[in-house]
């Protein structure tokens, strides 16, 4: 605690202290012997005493006045203005959880209000209201996120969730919300959760409608898929990706790397056929709608297109090995895609040419012994092929010697 609040009382003079407060997650965090998240606080300060302190005001459209400054070594500092200190109670009974209801006053004492001390020990979520949903459904899915960081749902929390139909009130919620909440889950020890819950819950139709229709699918012959239906492999190969990986790119791709089976015509079900070449379109398009960050986008078309290639591994051509580990470079997944591909059936692992492969790929033509004047002779169109035969018995090369 004193790792924050001691560089709070240097900012803010002694005379201050008891009505400026630290709030929100970082009080949490304080609490659990977590890292710090960011530093919010509350405070009961004239306008000219923010000035003072070099806060500067931002009015958002839809969002409360808040007093800004970035301070080096703690980063950027948020207020929120309370017209007194009495009103503190009542701000933080606003809030989403309990949890997150607490504040620290720069004197060190501790405002506890909801009782969210006992829901701490009991790593359990419950609402600071019945009101808590309403006033922002998309609690929903922060309540779904931190299920997916080990944290239960109280029954009141189950109920408020279950009691109404959330489509109407979550229709004009921006998207990039809700994918904050789910790239942020997607952190966690147990990402799955988030999207169970959804289904559990019958919320988000809205956002993910894939999400949905995964569970109608096989996600192909029961021989290959005993699990049976889209759902239940994808959320396997999240798992699995998980258990290897904490990289939330990573994990979105195990998720939805057979986006493309949602194309297929029923009449050639439980086959698939096709599905990585539909799939590379539908991942440019499903992410630009989630407003995702354009990484995600790429990664997902090239790991949708490629993986049911590199599950093929002991049967590819040497040359289609090297031009695969080319594609993974340029496109940023060499790593995500032999952990999808691992994750796409049980016991799976990476072949054990894939680092061969992509040292290859990535050589210079000086790296394979290439003669620049040599290489100038050669007509300019059958150059990329030289060149790919060179990466080739490099590769080949490579192998022998590490037999």
């Amino acid at each position: 605690m004193n790792d924050i609040i001691n560089p709070l009382k240097e900012i803010f003079p002694a005379h201050t202290h008891q009505r400026i407060f630290l709030v929100g997650g970082a009080v949490r965090d304080i609490q659990l012997d977590r890292e710090r998240t960011d530093i919010d606080l509350a405070a009961a300060l004239a306008t000219d005493e923010y000035i003072a302190l070099g806060f500067r005001r931002v009015e958002g459209k839809s969002t409360k006045v808040i007093w800004h400054r970035h301070v080096s070594g703690l980063g950027t500092i948020e207020v929120t203005p309370l017209a007194a200190v009495e009103e503190l109670t009542q701000d933080l009974g606003l809030r989403d959880f309990t949890i997150n209801a607490m504040a620290i006053s720069l004197a060190g004492d501790l405002i506890d209000p909801l009782d969210a001390s006992f829901d701490l020990k009991l790593k359990q979520l419950r609402p600071c209201s019945r009101r808590t949903f309403i006033d922002d459904p998309l609690r929903i899915f922060r309540a779904f996120r931190f299920s997916a960081d080990g944290w239960d749902m109280t029954p009141e929390c189950v109920k408020l969730i279950r009691e109404r139909d959330w489509s109407a009130k979550l229709a004009p919620v921006p998207v990039e919300r809700f994918s904050r909440e789910m790239l942020t889950a997607l952190e966690k020890s147990e990402p799955e959760r988030f999207f169970q819950l959804m289904l559990d819950f019958n919320v988000g139709h809205g956002y993910l409608p894939e999400l949905f229709r995964m569970q109608l699918i096989p996600a192909g012959p029961l021989i290959h898929h005993p699990e049976g239906d889209l759902f239940s492999h994808s959320i396997q190969v999240l798992q699995r990706v998980s258990a290897a990986s904490s990289d939330p790119l990573a994990r979105f791709c195990g998720l939805f790397h057979d986006i493309g089976k949602l194309a297929t015509s029923p009449a050639l079900y439980p086959k698939h056929h096709g599905h990585d070449q539909s799939g590379f379109g539908m991942s440019l398009e499903f992410c630009r709608r989630l407003r995702l960050p354009s990484i995600y986008g790429q990664a997902l078309a090239w790991v949708s297109r490629l993986h049911g290639t590199f599950n093929q591994w002991d049967q590819l051509r040497d040359s289609t090995k090297v031009r695969l580990a080319g594609q993974a470079i340029k496109y940023g997944i060499a790593d995500i895609l032999p952990l999808v591909s691992a994750a796409d059936k049980a016991g799976g692992d990476e072949p054990g040419e894939w680092r061969h492969a992509l040292r290859c790929a990535g050589m210079t033509t000086g790296g394979l012994g290439i003669d620049p004047q040599t290489l100038e002779r050669i007509p300019p169109p059958q150059r990329p092929d030289h060149i790919r035969q060179k990466r080739v018995e490099a590769f080949r090369s490579t192998l022998t010697t590490s037999s």
